[in-house]
């Protein structure tokens, strides 16, 4: 069996399914920074994917790609610079990624792609623009890239509210700050890591060979119902 290619899993939700996998299968992840755990089935890359040479991995059933960015500024305090580099983080990353390891993946046993987009694309958010923009950018991404490539590759996207990983740290910086955003959802709480990683897992298993091309969220409802 193929190894499944984690990118950004040293923190957050990339961390939680590194977690969740590695006792199972071969886990390569690729960060700037390491994780906080060895294991017999995890190997470490240290590097930029923007920018550094990728490693050479010989077999991959799964792609997940985490890296994400939570910029959020009223328009008129973004600059240009800001939506390049939201969408170089969210969206170049990715395909920078998917293009390097696209014929090894293809090879792969029942392979997929899982990248990660924003309930702010579905529901429009004040001084959301450039996070938003760039995520809507993913979720083109995964719909052109589950034609082009199906029957052979399954693409899915998963859309969070804002969920409880250091990337949101200053926006849940204490507990009455996470009970005010939770009172945002219908079903007023914060999401966790683990409960993102434990959809991801789902969308990469055999359990999932039907489905690709969905967006999929899990947003304490806040996408859909009042």
């Amino acid at each position: 069996m193929g190894a499944l290619l984690i990118i950004g899993g040293s923190k957050g939700i990339g961390n939680a399914l590194l977690k969740l996998e590695v006792e199972n299968r071969k886990v390569v992840n690729i960060s700037r920074t390491a994780p906080e755990f060895e294991h017999p089935n995890l190997t470490h890359y240290g590097l930029d994917v923007l920018i550094d040479d990728l490693p050479n991995i010989e077999e991959i059933d799964g792609i997940v790609y985490c890296p994400g960015s939570i910029n959020l500024k009223p328009l008129g305090s973004l600059k240009l610079e800001d939506f390049k580099t939201d969408f170089e983080v969210n969206v170049l990353g990715a395909v920078r990624v998917i293009q390097n390891y696209f014929r090894k993946l293809k090879k792969g046993h029942n392979p997929s792609i899982v990248l990660f987009s924003t309930v702010a694309v579905s529901r429009g958010m004040a001084f959301h623009a450039s996070v938003a923009a760039a995520k809507a950018g993913v979720e083109g991404l995964v719909k052109s890239l589950a034609a082009e490539f199906a029957p052979a590759i399954r693409v899915n996207c998963i859309a969070p509210s804002i969920t409880d990983t250091p990337l949101a740290a200053n926006l849940l910086k204490n507990e009455e700050r996470k009970e005010a955003l939770g009172n945002n959802h219908p079903l007023k709480r914060i999401g966790s890591a683990e409960e993102v990683a434990q959809l991801a897992s789902f969308l990469l298993s055999d359990n999932a060979s039907n489905i690709t091309g969905q967006i999929w969220g899990i947003d304490g409802g806040m996408g859909n119902i009042k």
